[in-house]
């Protein structure tokens, strides 16, 4: 049905300069590109991999926090954390569902993840050896995907923006709720407030790393902000969660892992350190210490739900024979 190049609500391809410049046009004075408008095949391309490896990342990032539900340290940790991990799963549906208003199943995104074409978040390749990493992922995980996500609400593809819509406001409960369990920590014990001191050496250097590439060496930003799909570069939005975050941990009187990260009174900004862009490529390669088991993982729930899709599928079926059936009667 579709195509590279320029794709008509018909599908058909269209090679036409002025297309290209009404439909750049339709993007400068703000209007939502809807599924069953023309849209160029790069930029559907751009939102396929972009939303789906949004949906990936969400799905995946259940693991982690998952693998410590059974172990929370109170029923009432244990009942909020199972909660996440459901609004996590719910984020994955949202945006599976936003990717394939633009004609690929969900069932060719998950043989893409599996395969390794499609990509999830690095970040969710560290494993979780402490508590504190919970509330580390809360705080740091999610409020950076807070920072990436809210200026998706204003995105030109109007399925993922509204999709965006709930999750932000979903994710922003989570990073308040990550950030009480680091103070409860940071508040606690010696031993306690190591733990959180532990866990934010651990995550902060790949919690920068998830806002992608620096822009130098991003391959997609440019085309993607022209589009108004992303708002902002990689670099300003890892800026602002700097600046946004390095307070937080002053506060809760705990030190980022950056002997370079002070104030510059002359740019208003936080300086930081170089990252670590090998590791970075290393992880998104394949390289993380769980980028197996997460793909085993997902292999698994994916394999062992098949039923559950069958069963569906042949219960669709058996009520649109039975429609049909009904029509012809009426008629």
């Amino acid at each position: 049905m579709y195509s590279q190049g320029l794709i008509g609500a018909d599908g058909a391809t269209q090679e036409d300069e002025a297309f290209l410049e009404a439909f750049q046009k339709r993007i400068d004075a703000e209007e939502k590109i809807e599924p069953n408008d023309p849209m160029p095949g790069g930029y559907r391309k751009t939102l396929v991999r972009q939303i789906g490896q949004h949906a990936h990342s969400e799905i995946v990032g259940m693991l982690p926090e998952g693998n410590w539900i059974t172990r929370a340290p109170t029923l009432r940790r244990k009942a909020a954390l199972l909660a996440k991990v459901q609004d996590e799963g719910g984020h994955g549906l949202y945006l599976y569902a936003a990717a394939e208003t633009l004609g690929v199943s969900r069932e060719q995104m998950t043989e893409e993840l599996l395969s390794g074409k499609a990509k999830y978040s690095s970040i969710f390749n560290y494993p979780t050896p402490s508590w504190a990493d919970i509330g580390t992922i809360g705080w740091l995980v999610d409020g950076a995907a807070i920072m990436n996500q809210i200026p998706l609400c204003r995105c030109s593809y109007g399925p993922y923006a509204r999709a965006m819509i709930r999750v932000c406001k979903e994710e922003s409960f989570h990073q308040r709720q990550g950030y009480e369990i680091v103070m409860t920590l940071a508040k606690g014990s010696p031993e306690q407030k190591q733990m959180a001191q532990d866990s934010l050496d651990r995550w902060w250097w790949p919690a920068l790393m998830m806002f992608g590439p620096s822009d130098k060496d991003s391959a997609h930003s440019e085309q993607s902000m022209a589009w108004k799909i992303k708002r902002f570069t990689n670099d300003e939005l890892r800026q602002q969660f700097i600046d946004a975050t390095v307070p937080q941990a002053e506060f809760l009187g705990l030190k980022v892992p950056d002997p370079d990260c002070r104030w510059n009174k002359e740019t208003g900004h936080y300086d930081h350190g170089e990252i670590d862009w090998d590791e970075f490529w290393r992880v998104v390669k394949g390289g993380g210490r769980m980028n197996r088991d997460r793909i085993a993982d997902r292999k698994k729930a994916w394999d062992d739900g098949a039923w559950v899709r069958e069963a569906a599928l042949a219960h669709a079926e058996k009520r649109r024979d039975r429609m049909e059936a009904a029509r012809v009667a009426a008629e």
